[in-house]
């Protein structure tokens, strides 16, 4: 039993700067990390007998080493609170009247004709570029330029007219 243990020892010894600086690199605390080199060492203690070839030690060890670490973290137990009551405010919500000037808005894009919908909406709401929406409607890039222009200014009379220009800073 001696000889067996003074092998253990010479070995631990060899390989403690390496099992340390893994457990380090797993928990990035130094005591803890002592600590987890200190419980792997006691548990291949108690299970020496297992090891068969100590060309293998150190991969046994590192395993068993990642092992404790794990095992660390399922006895944990963080602080759990109840939020069944908890009210939590949206302070980003929209409030009653500007979803009623986003319903207007809607509307008064409806009513524009398709011909300068569809340019305004792919640039605002898609983010195209005047190029982009040109090659995607087969128009010049001129065209969609013109096109966007009086799809706002028609958008602007629209809002103009049904609400008297409340909801005309969205634009």
């Amino acid at each position: 039993m001696d000889s067996r243990r003074r092998e253990f020892d010479a070995l631990i010894r060899r390989l403690a700067p390496e099992l340390y600086r893994y457990a380090w690199w797993l928990c990035r605390d130094a005591t803890l990390a002592q600590d987890l080199v200190q419980e792997a060492c006691l548990r291949a203690w108690r299970s020496v007998d297992a090891l068969r070839d100590e060309g293998a030690a150190k991969s046994w060890l590192l395993t068993i080493i990642r092992r404790e670490h794990a095992r660390l973290y399922e006895r944990k137990q963080l602080p759990v609170e109840d939020i069944a009551e908890l009210v939590i405010e949206d302070e980003d919500a929209p409030d009653a009247q500007a979803l009623v000037e986003v319903q207007q808005l809607r509307e008064a894009i409806a009513r524009i004709e398709p011909k300068y919908r569809e340019p305004l909406l792919l640039q605002v709401i898609g983010g195209y570029s005047c190029e982009e929406i040109a090659g995607q409607l087969g128009l010049s890039a001129q065209a969609v330029m013109t096109q966007v222009f009086r799809a706002r200014a028609k958008l602007k009379a629209l809002l103009q007219q049904g609400s008297e220009g409340k909801v005309h800073e969205l634009l």
